[in-house]
């Protein structure tokens, strides 16, 4: 079973972060210009919150709030769950799917953030794992094995 250390590997362990004390707008061209969907909040090398797109959506535009007058601290999401690099890529998409969370940082023994994976990521792993186990399936009935 593929363990989340093996996507970091894959993927790189690049985490886009930014400080608390941000605006929401300068958030939104950090997003932008990395293409992500979610920006990681540290304090002390510890994650202290996430801020995604869904938070701009629901914190801020749906409440009427100047992107450029409000902080990141004061919209980001505070309950960040984490996984670690032993977690199974199974055991990380069903914490997605009960939180319906679409990112989940990953830390070490630490608390120390090493890594963020995305449901996309999840998605491409499992689609290759099915397609290569659609190639055996193949070979297996084709006498190619």
């Amino acid at each position: 079973m593929t363990q989340i250390r093996q996507l970091l590997s894959q993927k790189g362990n690049s985490v886009w972060k930014i400080d608390g004390s941000a605006t929401v707008y300068e958030a939104a061209i950090e997003m932008n210009r990395h293409r992500c969907g979610a920006l990681v909040v540290e304090c002390d090398d510890q994650v202290v919150g996430i801020f995604t797109e869904r938070d701009m959506l629901r914190r801020v535009v749906a409440e009427c709030r100047k992107p450029e007058e409000t902080r990141v601290d004061e919209v980001m999401t505070r309950d960040v769950v984490c996984c670690s690099p032993e977690t199974t890529a199974e055991e990380a998409r069903t914490a997605m799917r009960e939180r319906r969370i679409r990112h989940l940082p990953v830390a070490d023994d630490e608390e120390r953030l090493i890594g963020l994976i995305s449901i996309g990521d999840l998605n491409a792993e499992l689609h290759a794992s099915q397609q290569h186990t659609l190639f055996l399936l193949h070979q297996y009935i084709h006498g190619q094995v």
